[in-house]
């Protein structure tokens, strides 16, 4: 008996324990990888043949490729080549975002001083398939009053940007 008291004392003196100190449980892990977003141009945006007048004007060029003049002429006997911009975007199940320009510059190859400004770009996706859309772009042109004439254009292009939500 005495042995067993000096063991029980040893025991509450060094505050050596029986008690759990740690537990653990098993945690799964999972993730799904999805295709990446796709978008590729198919066509480019033009406004044609535009009238330049004695006042500021504009062209507003619909996603659906009509022309709509205010304050200048359209040339109707050579209209010119007229098309609300395309591109295909490829995005699964998933819905996406669209970030088009606040504007751009379209600048006068024979005098680069010279420049068009687009702005209010507009754009409508089209279901195409299960996981693509055609994305149609439109925008408005804006022209000053005496517009110098000639063949503006900016090969740097502008940027239309996808995004999963």
């Amino acid at each position: 008996m005495k042995v067993s008291f000096i063991l029980i004392l040893f025991f509450l003196v060094t505050g050596f324990s029986f008690s759990q100190v740690s537990a653990s449980a098993v945690v799964n892990s999972t993730a799904a990888v999805v295709e990446p977003i796709e978008i590729t141009k198919s066509v480019d945006l033009h406004f044609g043949n535009v009238i330049s007048g004695y006042n500021p004007g504009r062209v507003i060029l619909s996603p659906e490729g009509s022309r709509t003049a205010y304050g200048l002429q359209l040339s109707p006997a050579n209209p010119g080549q007229v098309s609300a911009a395309e591109a295909v975007v490829k995005h699964g199940n998933y819905n996406y975002s669209i970030t088009l320009p606040e504007n751009f510059k379209l600048f006068n190859e024979n005098n680069p001083n010279q420049f068009l400004l687009i702005d209010d770009f507009t754009a409508i996706p089209e279901l195409s398939g299960e996981d693509l859309d055609i994305l149609k772009i439109g925008a408005t042109l804006n022209l000053e009053a005496n517009q110098a004439a000639g063949f503006y254009t900016n090969s740097s292009g502008f940027n239309v940007t996808v995004s999963y939500n």
